[in-house]
């Protein structure tokens, strides 16, 4: 229920959003006529179709993307001929062909059922236009809808949304309807008004056509309303939600302990404060895992008198990548006290999936501690989990007793699995890890000044991609990048095939280039399907980054892709500032997935 609440309100906030701005002008149109037959009908057209469609968006295939871009197609011309109808009675009057005819029909003022339905279509049209900014509520939604799959919960959430977004456009339009009744009381503007209203609508027809509402317009409304809607989250929604939601968006999080404790730690002054972390649940079935690494499979039952710690992570996430050198330690420094560490490998990308990538993965890493392989999001779902990382704290009698999520506070971790240690009766544990000193991808990120957010190369989950035309979704495409970028844009060159979740190089040679602001920059690449390595050049503003190269580059910019993992391709050594990062691939068959940043 306390999400529904949120979807609506964040749906609500849209409104204070530059990215709204293209379909107002469909609403106004219909202002001069009764609310209950016009602009009512075509709100909840829009927020119907919006709803469905973002469903089909979030959990279907290639089908759905071309589904949606035929709608929008007939949606623009629709919309478009009621434009033309609006700004020239003449021009109306002259066009006689039967789809143009309807177009006419629908712009003009109607009465009874006639008007209802000419008023809801138009609402459906809009509604396959409408492109919200994904903020952090929005993106809670379509991210548990894609990890989920298809179901009515998902449907109710999106139309919550969307009903939010047009309750605000209904405040507009009957505040709009009082000022534009009194101008044509006051200078006989009707006609005036009609036109404008009508040059209006075929200025955000073109504005949609041409994806400004998805690129310029949405950079501008993320600035304006995440904050608001962080806000929105802490005040209303518990704290995993709240955690869970902006990981949805960014990617990255510092989380914050629930059933945290300050001055508990073994050794502390008889005279410090401490305090009990509380009982959040029992420890669900682990089953459903496909496979175990390092370990048999385990039970509840058979952890029994065991502090466990339950870290959701998947081997090309960067954030559950920066975690591990303090789980690890854990690990070794507890394992003889009774801690036993189980790593639920949760996989993000359909590569992840493969027994062999994370076998791998973990002894490349050099895992030692059990992991389970939840491909079907078993135990995932079992915990209501949301994001990786995420780690859960289980006392010796299988009760949930806390949980962290995102990278950060380690100190308070370790504080309360010591806790957790000393209830269960150990004694004399070894002193408290003063400082771990990771290296390489490990290492922690400079915090400080990223501006640039996780971003997705597959066309699910793609944002703020700038080659011109836009994406062609399941077809190899020839693609050009712009000559510059705006602070988060990337484009791709040469020949590509989008997918889903992964862009392919179709050709060679082949490029990405994203302007971005952070000191570190990842990649999640995989070589050509044979298996064959990909050979690639970096460069920075266009020179090989020295310095600045990553572990998986050489100073001159080269390297190449040899298994589906997460490559650090930048590590910047000077300040962080604005740059232009490109990497040239000089075979075909390269699989892209991700950016992440640090």
């Amino acid at each position: 229920m306390i999400i529904a609440v949120l979807a609506f309100l964040g749906g609500a906030l849209t409104i204070l959003s530059p990215c709204i701005l293209p379909v107002v002008p469909f609403v106004l149109a219909r202002t001069e006529q009764p609310f209950a037959r016009s602009t009512l009908p075509l709100l909840i057209g829009m927020a119907a179709t919006f709803a469905a469609i973002a469903t089909l968006a979030a959990v279907g295939g290639a089908w759905a993307v071309h589904l949606n871009a035929y709608g929008r197609i007939a949606a623009l011309v629709l919309l478009a001929l009621s434009g033309l109808a609006l700004l020239s009675r003449s021009i109306a009057d002259r066009l006689t062909r039967p789809f143009v005819a309807l177009g006419s029909r629908l712009s003009q003022q109607g009465g009874g059922r006639a008007g209802v339905v000419a008023s809801l279509l138009l609402g459906v049209a809009t509604g396959f236009l409408w492109a919200p900014c994904a903020g952090p509520i929005l993106a809670l939604i379509l991210t548990g809808a894609a990890l989920r799959g298809p179901s009515t919960a998902t449907t109710l959430l999106l139309l919550a949304y969307a009903l939010g977004a047009v309750t605000s456009l209904a405040l507009v339009a009957a505040a709009s309807t009082r000022v534009i009744a009194a101008l044509k009381r006051s200078f006989a503007a009707g006609e005036w008004l009609r036109r404008a209203l009508g040059a209006a609508v075929l200025v955000a027809v073109a504005a949609i056509a041409f994806g400004w509402d998805t690129g310029v317009l949405t950079r501008l409304s993320l600035a304006r309303t995440q904050t608001l809607e962080e806000a929105l989250i802490a005040r209303v929604a518990p704290r995993k939600d709240s955690m869970s939601m902006q990981g949805a968006m960014t990617g990255t999080m510092t989380g914050t302990m629930t059933g945290s404790m300050t001055g508990a730690m073994q050794g502390t002054s008889a005279g410090a404060a401490t305090r009990v972390p509380g009982i959040e649940g029992e420890l669900p079935s682990l089953d459903g895992a496909v496979a175990w690494l390092n370990s048999p499979p385990l039970t509840p039952q058979s952890l029994r008198g065991k502090v466990v710690l339950v870290d959701f992570w998947t081997y090309s996430c960067i954030n559950c990548l920066r975690a591990l050198p303090y789980i690890e330690d854990w690990y070794h420094r507890y394992r003889t006290q009774g801690l036993v560490v189980i790593g639920v490998h949760a996989p993000e990308f359909a590569f992840e999936k493969d027994v062999g990538n994370v076998t791998r993965a973990v002894h490349d890493l050099g895992i030692a501690y059990p992991v389970a392989l939840d491909n079907n999001y078993a135990i995932w779902q079992a915990f209501d989990n949301q994001y990786w990382p995420a780690h859960y704290f289980v006392d010796a009698e299988g009760r949930i007793r806390g949980h962290h999520f995102g990278e950060g506070e380690y100190a308070q971790s370790e504080e309360l699995l010591r806790t957790l240690l000393t209830e269960a009766g150990a004694t004399h544990l070894p002193a408290a890890a003063s400082a771990i000193h990771a290296t390489g991808i490990e290492a922690p990120p400079d915090e400080a000044d990223i501006q640039s957010p996780e971003t997705y190369i597959g066309y699910q989950r793609a944002e703020s991609f700038a080659s011109p035309g836009g994406a062609v979704p399941d077809a190899s495409h020839v693609y050009q990048a712009p000559e510059a970028l705006a602070l988060n844009q990337w484009a791709l060159a040469g020949d590509w095939l989008i997918e889903k979740e992964r862009a392919v190089g179709a050709g060679k040679p082949g490029m990405i280039v994203f302007r971005f602001r952070a000191r570190d920059l990842h990649l999640v690449l995989g070589p050509a399907a044979t298996g064959r390595p990909v050979r690639f050049r970096v460069t920075l503003d266009g020179h090989a980054p020295g310095n600045d190269h990553g572990v998986d580059v050489r100073p001159d910019g080269t390297g190449s892709v040899d298994g589906q993992r997460l490559y650090q391709l930048l590590r910047q050594s000077g300040p962080v500032a604005e740059h232009t990062f490109a990497i040239e691939f000089l075979d075909a068959g390269v699989q892209a997935y991700s950016f992440t940043f640090g």
